[in-house]
């Protein structure tokens, strides 16, 4: 993955991502940007949440099994996963922080979207420090830590999706 990850372009493109997703973040809480547009049926904020909880979804599996089968395609397999990830995340940044700014009379039951977000913080910061190794040391707890978290996000989101339907 080469020696320095401050002298890739893929770390500072991955790094203004995220700091595209705090400033969307602070947008989105201080109401200076507006996400409650209609499209279809849903506000614009869940079809982003929906998008990207989906690419990471189905894309995961695709990834783990592409990068056994096609290992000469690693390197273009890697950057949709990282980079679609990431995006994934900023579309969920948005959905979430969006929650947790409603005013207290509408404010919504966030038990599942709480423990969803922190699951999505934890796969970003050890996907981003396993990718762009900048602390050398824990590299292998890193990858435990990822793919552990991999599989409870999996569990989380089906638990989320069937209380927001209203199953449990």
């Amino acid at each position: 993955m080469g020696s320095n990850p401050l002298k890739k372009t893929s770390f500072w493109i991955a790094l203004l991502v995220l700091l595209v997703t705090a400033f969307l973040m602070f947008a989105v809480y201080y109401d200076l940007l507006q996400l409650h547009v209609y499209i279809g049926p849903y506000y614009i904020h869940h079809w982003l949440s929906w998008t990207g909880t989906t690419f990471i979804a189905l894309f995961t599996p695709i990834y783990h099994w592409l990068k056994r089968s096609k290992p000469q395609k690693l390197r273009t397999v890697l950057g949709v996963h990282v980079f679609g990830n990431l995006f994934s995340f900023m579309f969920i940044s948005i959905h979430f922080t969006q929650q947790i700014s409603r005013p207290a009379q509408f404010y919504p039951d966030l038990g599942t979207g709480i423990v969803l977000y922190a699951s999505m913080l934890l796969l970003v910061l050890t996907g981003f420090l396993s990718r762009f190794p900048i602390i050398k040391s824990i590299g292998k707890s890193l990858k435990f830590i990822h793919l552990s978290v991999t599989m409870a996000f999996y569990l989380i989101i089906l638990v989320h999706i069937l209380h927001g339907l209203g199953f449990i």
